[in-house]
């Protein structure tokens, strides 16, 4: 009898574990959507600095617009802290639920909020606020959700987390093909005066849909039977501090090349004096490429493991980004833009594509949450908020268009010395 009721329990057990479509949808679709959020705002940025920062010199207001956009990630380690010990100790599922909701809620505030001209100094500081919600329920996404997946499916931790950074791609695809139809089928003006809003609206939409899906996934039984850590920060600040900035420095160059991406129409522009469609075309082929390399090198890892593919980038990364910018700069055209952002994406999707699992493998499963958001949230404010920033200033205060390829060539340093210190704690 008791036989009996133990072969119940274990088919019950194997019927309630999700399909791994079904976890990979509602995990990613959080991160899809603030991502596509945060692609939008960057690439239709010379458009809300004019609804919102109106100044008498277009580069002030651009940096204004670019400086809102950094200023969200400042409170991203904070949501990281505080969503990410939600998920360690209350469930994966309860952080993920929480996340969504407020990211609709700051995409909300920025549909319906007028312009400057309408609003007066309140129009950019809810803006302001706005960002710095979607800012906070970003922090506590990817550690969540990543996570989940691995804890689901152990034996594919590489393709399944790899799908984190691929619906990245997606996001950024889709944002590129927005500004690429709006900027074909729309009037300058109509895209200064409305236009720019489309995206948002949309955005906005895909929120209900992965609210009602994560209300009907499961927690893991790994993270049910474990023992929760009364303080996951403490225990991190206490004894993983190592671990903490190995993160941060498997982040810091992946990071920087998405944010770039981001700043690509802006900076096709401004700096190249190119038309607009050449950038969004751009990050449109960069959107591909990111959506359907990273799953496969995920694949890859699998077969060959993830450090051959993670060095193989890194150095092609240190070896080719600044002869690229400089070819991009002597032949500047449309095509040389799409040339250059392709390599990047490649050796983005590359790299990207293991570091997810890798992080996750780095924490233990009772701070893995919050070690993971807090340190990927940090790369993602200091090197990723404010890479659009940063490359401005640097090329203003330079004059040389190359000063993107410098900054992503000191930030794949620094995850050259992450990949070393990840690779001796596996062995």
């Amino acid at each position: 009898m008791s036989q009996l009721s133990a072969t119940s329990q274990h088919a019950g057990a194997t019927a309630e574990k999700p399909s791994l479509m079904k976890t990979l949808f509602a995990t990613c679709i959080g991160n899809a959507l603030e991502w596509f959020d945060i692609a939008i705002y960057g690439f239709f940025a010379s458009y809300i600095a004019h609804a919102y920062f109106p100044t008498s010199d277009p580069t002030v207001s651009l940096l204004l617009t670019f400086g809102s956009f950094g200023v969200s990630f400042l409170i991203r380690p904070l949501g990281a802290i505080v969503l990410g010990a939600y998920a360690d100790k209350h469930g994966r599922k309860a952080s993920l639920l929480m996340s969504i909701s407020l990211m609709m809620v700051g995409g909300l505030i920025i549909v319906i909020t007028p312009s400057y001209a309408t609003l007066g100094m309140a129009a950019p500081l809810l803006i302001l606020v706005a960002r710095l919600i979607q800012g906070f329920s970003a922090g506590g996404e990817f550690g969540s959700s990543t996570a989940f997946l691995v804890e689901h499916f152990p034996e594919r931790k590489a393709f399944i987390a790899s799908w984190q950074f691929a619906t990245q791609g997606a996001s950024t695809l889709l944002a590129s093909a927005f500004g690429l139809g709006l900027s074909a089928a729309l009037s300058e003006t109509q895209l200064q005066n409305w236009g720019w809003r489309i995206p948002f609206i949309f955005g906005l939409l895909i929120g209900p849909v992965g609210l009602y899906i994560r209300r009907h996934i499961k927690e893991s039984e790994s993270f049910t039977k474990a023992k929760k850590a009364p303080s996951p920060l403490k225990e991190i600040v206490r004894s993983q501090k190592g671990l903490f900035f190995t993160a941060i420095g498997l982040m810091v160059v992946s990071t920087a090349i998405n944010y770039m991406l981001n700043y690509v129409p802006t900076y096709a522009t401004k700096t190249l004096h190119l038309h607009a469609s050449a950038g969004f075309s751009a990050t449109l082929a960069g959107g591909i490429i990111l959506t359907v390399v990273t799953p496969l090198m995920g694949l890859w890892a699998e077969k060959i493991g993830r450090l051959p593919l993670m060095w193989g980038s890194l150095i092609l990364m240190l070896l080719t980004i600044y002869p690229a910018f400089w070819l991009m700069l002597q032949y500047t055209s449309a095509m040389s833009l799409l040339l250059l952002i392709s390599w990047l994406a490649l050796l983005k999707a590359v790299y990207f594509s293991t570091v997810p699992s890798m992080m996750a493998d780095l924490f233990p499963i009772t701070t893995r949450a919050s070690g993971m958001a807090i340190s990927y949230n940090v790369a993602v404010t200091v090197f990723g908020g404010f890479a659009p920033l940063i490359c401005t200033l640097l090329i203003s205060a330079t004059g040389s268009s190359l000063a993107p390829g410098y900054y992503l060539m000191i930030v794949a340093l620094l995850s050259v010395w992450a990949v070393f210190k990840a690779q001796k704690k596996h062995r």
